[in-house]
């Protein structure tokens, strides 16, 4: 299957050492530094295995991995994606499905419907699998996969086709969603990240540093966790608004396993493939750290995630005031 992956990050190498390990896929890539990637990148997994990757071709001009693709993966974060679909549609077959594998998927769905192809789309709930990169385009930790996935599928009488092949290809069980709000809102990252950067720093102002970088995850505390478990009771009341069914999005205590704060504090901190993930800051001249408002963890999370949450609450009159609280602090700071 020929596969195109746009997007370099820490997702897109993964994404592209694993896939491209089966020779069966012919995986190019789309980046905007293909001079820094080898055509070999080895993926070495949270069991020690390590999958050989061979790319086809890597460039950043879509005319020249986009038109033979059957498949393209998005793997950018949200600001990037509208200007992304402009340059590859008109490059793109009408045959190719078109997929994001990100956090946000929300904006996807909605760049596409401004453009005029009616190409087949799918988006994941969730990444299908926790990244990082280890050596920039030649070597990626595949840091923990997923029992399963759940993806969307939209313009396309071929829904189970397209959810057969995205389950071979991901080596996961695959469970298609009944509507792209069911991967667009998500609990995931959207509240995940935000509620710990707000218990975090809620009472930051310029000036101030602190000594150490805490863990972001290994040292989760349950003041989070009643912030993220609150957030997302209003996230459940917006879908209930939308009409989608029970357990779509499933609640963040189901589905980390967890009955209260406390035990949700225990889980999060003790997820091996969240160990060693350091707070999104920076360090000054001086020795000291200060948020990095430019980390991922702000720029995307807030301004695309969390925003397209509350943008929806808001058409359908629906109040969620922790969830404006926390995404008017985060916004503010950005801007």
């Amino acid at each position: 299957m020929n596969i195109t992956i746009c997007g370099g990050g820490n997702l897109g190498h993964v994404c592209a050492g694993f896939l491209s390990s089966n020779r069966e896929n012919k995986v190019s890539l789309l980046t905007t530094k293909p001079q820094l990637w080898s055509k070999f990148i080895d993926v070495v997994d949270c069991n020690g295995k390590v999958f050989h990757g061979m790319l086809k071709e890597i460039s950043c001009n879509p005319a020249e991995v986009i038109p033979n693709a059957e498949i393209v993966l998005i793997c950018l974060p949200g600001f990037a994606i509208g200007d992304e679909l402009g340059a590859i549609s008109p490059y793109l077959n009408e045959n190719c499905w078109v997929g994001s594998v990100v956090s946000s998927t929300g904006f996807f769905f909605e760049s596409f419907k401004h453009l005029s192809k009616q190409q087949p789309l799918f988006g994941f709930q969730r990444v299908p699998f926790i990244s990082r990169i280890l050596n920039y385009g030649r070597e990626a930790e595949l840091k923990g996969y997923k029992e399963s996935l759940s993806v969307a599928i939209e313009q396309t009488n071929e829904k189970e086709k397209v959810r057969n092949i995205l389950e071979g290809l991901f080596k996961t069980p695959v469970k298609l969603l009944s509507s792209h709000y069911e991967v667009s809102l998500s609990n995931s990252n959207p509240l995940l990240h935000t509620s710990r950067l707000y218990t975090l720093w809620h009472d930051w102002k310029p000036g101030i540093t602190y000594e150490r970088n805490p863990g972001f995850y290994s040292e989760w505390t349950e003041e989070t966790s009643d912030l993220y478990i609150t957030m997302d009771e209003e996230f459940q009341h917006l879908l209930k608004k939308l009409g989608l069914k029970d357990g779509c999005v499933p609640p963040v205590l189901d589905y980390y396993e967890s009955k209260d704060a406390e035990s949700l504090t225990q889980k999060i901190r003790n997820i091996p493939a969240f160990q060693n993930i350091a707070s999104p800051m920076v360090r000054n001249k001086f020795g000291g750290y200060a948020p990095d408002f430019k980390s991922r963890y702000f720029t995307e999370d807030f301004s695309y995630g969390l925003k397209f949450i509350a943008e929806i609450a808001r058409q359908k009159q629906l109040i969620l005031p922790n969830i404006e609280n926390v995404y008017s602090w985060g916004v503010n700071l950005i801007n």
